[in-house]
């Protein structure tokens, strides 16, 4: 079976399930494993946003989807040429990878007969639900039983433990500054199963642009900033705008010392590795009943420069 996978979290989860030989393209973000960075890649963005700071990036993006483009260019002429069995893609997020509508509109104009599986997951369980349905369409559904089984009980683990958690402190993500956006979809679900107060998003909120003012209302005592599809050294210098704010000093999270740039991989792609989120934030929140949760190079402290999470 000959599989294109035009979004990282599919590309994981492909991984997961002992595919990795059939993915035959990816995207240009698709990294992980590493080993799928040999692949093909048959979709790119039309500018790379590590290079760009937020407002550019805005910019740039504004002005495509002004023009009614899309910000990703498919190589069209491998699809034809190679007719894979099975295309991936998502109707989320615009911004983070080509629409799965589109998607199907190249291949009906191009004539590429390959089905189109759209993702569309807002929970944990639609992520869960994501494993199943690649995994039906890809005969592996004894692997995905297990990889699925697997990631409810480390998440049923962090949040028995964090149960017990004398105070859970309220928390607050974005995923994204100047603009601000605030983190949606499982996050809110993910703050919240690793022991914090959500005061202000339910599970499946979906991810918006806010204005400042309501990070100020919701005074977090624990901040986390992981901005989409930006390696850590780039978050940690567009997070500067947020020291720019009316009364960012005043903020709880920031006088604790609790504000923290975390790898957004851990947080905005939905497969395997939400887990690895729940569990970072589970140490952030309560240090003292978590440790060792969180993977090298994975978080830093904004205010120190460093990864202790010590308080």
């Amino acid at each position: 079976m000959k599989i294109c996978s035009l979004l990282p979290s599919a590309t994981e989860i492909l991984c997961a399930l002992g595919l990795e030989d059939q993915v035959v393209g990816v995207t240009d973000i698709c990294d992980y494993p590493p080993e799928v960075r040999r692949k093909r890649i048959i979709s790119r963005s039309l500018f790379d946003p590590a290079t760009l700071t937020s407002a550019e990036v805005e910019e740039k993006m504004q002005a495509i989807l002004r023009n009614g483009g899309s910000p990703f260019v498919l190589d069209v002429e491998w699809l034809r040429r190679e007719i894979p069995d099975l295309i991936i893609a998502q109707d989320v997020c615009y911004r983070c990878s080509l629409d799965s509508s589109d998607v199907a509109k190249v291949c009906d104009v191009s004539g590429i007969s390959g089905q189109v599986l759209t993702l569309h997951p807002t929970t944990i369980a639609g992520i869960l639900d994501s494993i199943t349905q690649i995994a039906r369409l890809t005969g592996s559904e004894e692997r995905a039983e297990y990889v699925t089984e697997g990631m409810r009980d480390c998440i049923s683990a962090v949040s028995g433990k964090a149960a017990g958690a004398t105070y859970r402190p309220s928390v607050f993500s974005v995923e994204g500054v100047d603009p601000l956006v605030v983190g949606g979809n499982w996050l809110p679900e993910m703050r919240v199963l690793a022991g914090g107060r959500d005061d202000t998003f339910a599970p499946g909120s979906p991810a918006k642009r806010i204005d400042w003012d309501v990070v100020r209302a919701a005074a977090p005592e624990v901040l986390v900033i992981a901005l989409c599809s930006s390696p850590m050294a780039r978050s940690m210098r567009e997070a500067e705008w947020l020291r720019g704010q009316e009364g960012w000093s005043q903020l709880p999270a920031v006088r604790s010392n609790r504000v923290y740039v975390v790898d957004h991989v851990y947080f905005s792609r939905p497969g395997p590795r939400i887990v690895t989120g729940v569990e970072i934030l589970a140490e952030l929140l309560n240090p003292t009943l978590f440790a060792g949760m969180i993977p090298e190079h994975a978080v830093r402290s904004f205010q120190n420069d460093t990864i202790s999470v010590s308080q």
